[in-house]
């Protein structure tokens, strides 16, 4: 199988603080140190890794670093990793928005790129225009668009605004119709961000079977990045895990993802949102792999930045397709936190009983707060499995928002 995409010792440097990596004199001092010394480029050597959570010990930073890889024809690779990794970066080298560093980047046929909302399409020009706009920059003819216009309309679910300014469109609409057009106009590769994110999850649940179609049954190529490892898992068999710029893992889809998540040990390695006058510490699953009719013991540390009131702690789980499907707070069980001190720290502890849900893998979220603000909440933290226990029947329970309690569970 022929490959579509290779990366050759691929680095990628930008200069902290300013537009540009380049001014004047450092344009001269690198041309006497090569041309006339004949010594190596100097900007080359320098360069603090690029990891967010410590101070910068150079004005130069590697996005990436030593990047090799192929990808054969027909792959659908998963670039994945924490907010920072360099994976955004490696898919707008791929996509010519920028140059690399040093090393060589090959890629054979055309590539559509998807990387932000309303990539490539000028606001002032109406949705029909962007698409005849967007598929001459991919090389299309007028014909090949006009004949791909009513399947790229019906996907996206813009028929009715379609001749209207993209400006005056939503970030939801936006992202469809860009990806409608990415993904219809035949590009060899197709080059996906966090964009999809953006969408409503009928949307989405369409996005990622065209992809599989463009994959599977089209023979095209497609690089995936999500936080989502759900729809990472559903439509990736090949998995890049990026960090601080370079490779830390590349193979099977499910080790990769594993290995990942596993890596994850700290609250702070987290998504999370909110004041933080009450803030999650740290978290503890007695038993992460259950099965049909366990207990789920969980165990939140929080610590005051302020003198607070009445906290609340709840738990939104999740499915493997970002579904919710059961709430459990303590506030429907009568147990509340009367007042937190500036400095005070407290363990909850929380047994759901009887877990009776679908034998699958599921996330669940920490939330803090009052049914007046949010202090604090982890996204996506705690991590569970359920399988089937062929001595435990009991009918599984659906999320029910109209539900009071979806599970008894103990506070204390």
């Amino acid at each position: 199988m022929a490959t579509a995409i290779e990366f050759n010792n691929v680095s990628k440097q930008y200069r902290l603080g300013l537009v540009s990596t380049k001014t004047l004199s450092h344009d001269i001092q690198r041309w006497w140190t090569i041309n006339i010394l004949g010594k190596e480029d100097p900007y080359l050597k320098i360069g603090s890794e690029n990891d967010r959570s410590t101070k910068a010990d150079s004005e130069y930073v590697w996005a990436l670093k030593d990047i090799d890889f192929k990808i054969e024809q027909g792959d659908v690779v998963g670039i994945i990793g924490r907010n920072g990794a360099g994976k955004s970066t490696l898919l707008k080298l791929l996509s010519k928005v920028t140059g690399p560093t040093t090393g060589t980047i090959r890629a054979r046929g055309r590539i559509g790129s998807l990387l932000e909302v309303g990539t490539g399409f000028h606001p002032e020009m109406t949705g029909r225009e962007n698409i005849y706009l967007n598929g001459a920059i991919l090389g299309m003819s007028k014909a090949e668009i006009t004949r791909k216009l009513d399947e790229i309309v019906d996907f996206s679910g813009c028929e009715r605004y379609i001749d209207t300014p993209v400006k005056r469109y939503s970030s939801g609409m936006t992202v469809r119709l860009g990806f409608a057009v990415a993904a219809f106009l035949e590009p060899e590769i197709l080059v996906v961000d966090e964009v999809l994110a953006v969408g409503d999850a009928e949307f989405q649940k369409k996005a990622i079977g065209k992809m599989q179609n463009v994959s599977q049954g089209e023979g095209r190529t497609v690089l995936f990045v999500s936080h989502n490892m759900t729809s990472i898992r559903q439509l990736c068999q090949r998995g890049i895990l990026l960090k601080n710029g370079r490779i830390e893992r590349d193979g099977e889809i499910s080790d990769v993802v594993d290995y990942y998540l596993g890596s994850i040990k700290t609250v702070g390695d987290y998504n999370r949102m909110g004041n933080e006058m009450v803030r999650v510490q740290d978290f503890r699953v007695e038993k992460e792999s259950l099965t049909l009719g366990d207990d789920l013991v969980i165990e939140v540390d929080i610590e005051a930045s302020r003198n607070v009131e009445n906290v609340d702690i709840s738990f939104d789980i999740t499915d493997e397709l970002g579904k919710l499907v059961a709430h459990v707070s303590n506030f429907d069980d009568n147990y509340t936190i009367k007042h937190l001190n500036q400095g005070d720290k407290k363990t909850i502890h929380c047994r759901i009983k009887n877990i009776n849900l679908a034998p699958g893998c599921y996330l669940s979220s920490i939330w803090l707060g009052n049914p007046y603000v949010m202090y604090d909440m982890v996204l996506g933290c705690i991590k569970f499995s359920v399988s089937q226990n062929t001595h435990f029947i009991k009918r599984i329970t659906p999320y029910d928002k109209s539900a009071k309690v979806v599970f008894q569970s103990e506070w204390f």
